[in-house]
């Protein structure tokens, strides 16, 4: 299908699904969980063929191993997904919120409130466990949707899809929710200005440069995870070390993994930076530092102090104090997600307070900035921009705003004339 006909389809779609009770749209949520629910069996067998596949272009070179690692689905993560759907659909009603009502005039109410945005394009490599997820925030805040997934989940996104779009078919068209599959349409779909309100990439940096550069559509997302814990004087090292193992190795390939750790100066005079980088090693990790690191914890020299590794790799670096940790992160960071290890509440505040990310953390690993974990349901992806929605983006970050203006008869004529005046009152908006 042409890719203009599927935005058209999508726009179409949208306008069906906003006009929909906001029982209806959570009902066809709980419909789609509850179909996912039932199809796991089919999923996984599904999925199972790709991550073969994955395997092996991973020996044949063909395919990172950090990508790969994002291609499996597991009972555990399906179940993660539907709880997180059915969470969705019994959030409070997220369309026509009133934000502000002000009285213009006497009789004349302005209000503003929340829309849809329209038709969003959501890119995404590898994770199959995205689709559903971004179909049921769409859902849920009556956008349309065009997806295309990389062509290593293939076959697990297209039964995602068949799945969803089976379920809303009674209620909304198919096309509401529109799967492209071939590489050559992401070029034709980047230039429907028109047709298409947002874009938002999830997947490499090139892949975001690539789509920032070849769109006139606004692009939402983040081209780099590079995500610092900074361990502070104040720490105490056996708090802090699950924190830091917990950040780095849970999950290596995510956006919001640890990819540089900064120590203060003081933990390399007690052996606490030794303890960490000792601990850190034998949990696999391969380690590389600055000049300062090199020389005190016998590192080999670190090539970047920005790198996103997506793997069991990690940069160290010595800081001077807790200013110095923000500098670093300010000149090196993406503006992902930063955490302070401290005891101090004074630094711990500086510190909260002071880093410009779109996630800043006190004694809480970086793997928090999730969606799901956040209680968003899910997210259609992390923005590390500072205009419109930033961090994980669930419901709210895909929502807009309407101005709406209730009169009787009103004229701006009798305003200019002097025969009736302005009151600008503001009223409460609930």
């Amino acid at each position: 299908m042409d890719t203009s006909v599927q935005a058209r389809l999508a726009r179409e779609g949208a306008r069906k699904l906003q006009a929909l009770s906001s029982k209806a749209r959570s009902a066809l949520l709980h419909a789609v969980a509850e179909s996912l629910q039932e199809e796991s069996s089919r999923i996984l067998e599904t999925n199972a063929e790709d991550v073969a596949d994955g395997s092996a272009a991973v020996t044949a070179g063909r395919l990172s191993e950090a990508l790969a690692a994002r291609l499996s689905l597991t009972p555990r993560k399906l179940e993660a997904l539907t709880e997180g759907i059915h969470a969705i659909a019994d959030m409070d009603e997220p369309i026509g919120k009133v934000l502000r009502r002000t009285e213009l005039a006497r009789g004349l109410e302005l209000r503003k409130i929340t829309a849809p945005i329209g038709v969003l394009l959501v890119i995404f490599e590898a994770r199959p466990d995205a689709l559903p997820q971004v179909a049921a925030l769409s859902l849920r805040s009556g956008n349309g949707l065009l997806l295309k997934g990389g062509v290593e989940a293939t076959r697990s996104n297209r039964v995602l899809h068949r799945i969803i779009t089976e379920t809303i078919g009674a209620v909304v068209p198919e096309g509401t929710i529109g799967l492209v599959e071939t590489r050559g349409e992401i070029s034709e779909l980047l230039a429907l200005d028109g047709e298409i309100d947002l874009v938002i990439p999830r997947g490499s940096s090139g892949l975001v440069r690539y789509i920032q550069a070849n769109t006139r559509i606004p692009v939402l997302g983040h081209a780099e995870g590079v995500c610092h814990v900074y361990v502070d004087e104040a720490a105490d090292v056996d708090k802090a070390l699950p924190v830091i193992l917990d950040a780095k190795t849970d999950y290596p390939a995510a956006c919001n993994a640890m990819e540089t750790l900064l120590l203060h100066k003081a933990t390399l005079v007690d052996g606490r930076a030794q303890r960490i980088v000792d601990a850190l090693q034998a949990a696999g990790v391969e380690l590389y530092g600055d000049s300062r690191a090199q020389r005190a914890l016998s590192l080999p020299l670190a090539d970047s102090l920005r790198r996103e590794y997506s793997d069991l790799v990690a940069t160290v670096a010595v800081v001077e104090d807790t200013m110095a940790a923000i500098s670093h992160i300010h000149t090196h960071g993406s503006g992902h997600t930063e955490a302070i290890l401290t005891e101090d509440q004074e630094a711990a505040e500086l510190f909260l307070g002071s880093v410009d990310s779109a996630c800043v953390f006190h004694n809480a690993s970086t793997r928090f900035a999730d969606g799901f974990r956040f209680g968003l349901g899910a997210e259609v992806g992390i923005s590390t921009s500072p205009i419109h929605a930033r961090g994980p983006v669930g419901v709210e970050g895909l929502l807009t705003t309407r101005w709406q203006l209730r009169g009787q008869g009103d004229k701006v004529a009798d305003f200019s004339s002097g025969q009736r005046h302005f009151t600008h009152r503001d009223l409460p908006a609930d």
